[in-house]
């Protein structure tokens, strides 16, 4: 059996553990309660991550799933409705926390392939003022837009987004957990990304490798209501600087070097092409996610996912005939290979596992 020093993990990009400097900067971290607003070093980061995505202010947040539920709730009342993708990780995996905690309604408009959503469609969803419908209130985009492959929305597309929000008198909220991504790979400014934007959640423990935490962005009158917001969902932390040291480590060196997951990526989806009995589309691999399809009858996904654990590679099935790898800084050119041969070594011999159902990913 492989141990667990040996595994190489493609399952997420949660996955990955704090670096040194993280460690050495939670270890000696400035501290206060930050409920008081009395943390030097949460204010600090909320600080640096408010100017780098070019907003007023910000809030430091357990999770990416938090930061998303008390945006939604800043900009929704009981019985609002949002616009958002189908695909939209605040829809699909976020437990409906919208609804059942705000019953706020979601519309959705089909993702297309590349991640966008039809501007049109989303136009047309807009209620007008009918006492039979609910209030259209929020218009939500991912970017980078995770179950389509962790493409990148462009600025050219943000911007025409925010000004339709904007034309319709709504706000736009961005799930950016991996905004970091699509900001490297376009080579912009994450503040560029989201100019047209009223709020952004964006991830410190995905790419960025902290080891918890998030920050909410948007107005100083917006981050005031987001603060009460997570007090009612009970994400008011105290001495929380600890986490918060790890965070302006992940910002300040861990946001440049997601090009060298790109490049990864782009090794991996380039290996799989060329084995028979797996299909990609290389040019849809944009960041560090890669999703491909077994088309073999004999195999089934989870059998390969079982396969591949054996030989101490770790990634997950996604639902139907789809698998997802997820690169990040622990993945060397080196694992990519070997993950490459394990892959052709299982469809070479063949498993005789029982199948499992698919996982639901981050």
């Amino acid at each position: 059996m492989v141990t667990q020093a040996h595994l190489i993990d493609l399952r997420s990009d949660t996955v990955t553990k704090p670096t040194p400097a993280m460690r050495r900067a939670m270890a000696e971290a400035e501290v206060g309660d930050d409920v008081y607003g009395e943390d030097p070093t949460v204010n600090r980061l909320e600080a640096m991550v408010a100017e780098m995505l070019g907003k007023e202010a910000a809030l430091f947040v357990a999770s990416g799933t938090m930061g998303n539920l008390i945006s939604v709730l800043s900009h929704c009342g009981r019985g609002d409705e949002m616009i958002l993708g189908d695909r939209a990780h605040i829809f699909l995996s976020e437990q409906g926390g919208t609804a059942a905690l705000g019953s706020i309604q979601s519309r959705t408009v089909p993702n297309q392939p590349d991640g966008k959503l039809d501007l049109e469609l989303v136009a047309e969803s807009i209620r007008g003022d009918n006492e039979h419908y609910p209030v259209t209130r929020l218009f939500a985009l991912e970017n980078t837009q995770n179950s389509c492959g962790g493409r990148v929305l462009p600025v050219a597309y943000m911007d025409a987004a925010g000004d339709l929000a904007h034309t319709h008198g709504l706000p736009l909220h961005v799930d950016g957990a991996r905004l970091w991504n699509a900001a490297v790979a376009l080579n912009e400014s994450p503040a560029r990304l989201v100019r047209g934007a009223d709020s952004v959640s964006v991830c410190l423990s995905k790419g960025l490798g902290a080891p918890v935490g998030s920050v909410v962005v948007g107005s100083a009158e917006f981050i005031r209501k987001a603060r009460r917001n997570r007090k009612i969902v009970g994400g008011g932390m105290r001495q929380a600087g600890i986490i918060a040291a790890a965070g302006i480590v992940a910002i300040t060196e861990m946001v440049e070097r997601l090009a060298d997951d790109h490049a990864n990526a782009q090794r991996m989806a380039q290996g799989l092409a060329q084995i028979d009995g797996i299909q990609i589309d290389v040019a849809a691999v944009e960041t560090n996610l890669v999703f491909f399809s077994l088309t073999r009858d004999d195999l089934t996904p989870s059998q390969l996912a079982t396969g591949l654990a054996e030989r101490g590679v770790l990634l997950y099935p996604t639902g139907g005939r789809r698998l997802r790898a997820a690169i990040n800084h622990h993945i060397s050119a080196d694992d990519v290979d070997q993950t490459l041969a394990a892959i052709k070594d299982i469809l070479a011999v063949g498993v005789s596992q029982p199948d499992k159902p698919a996982f639901i990913y981050n």
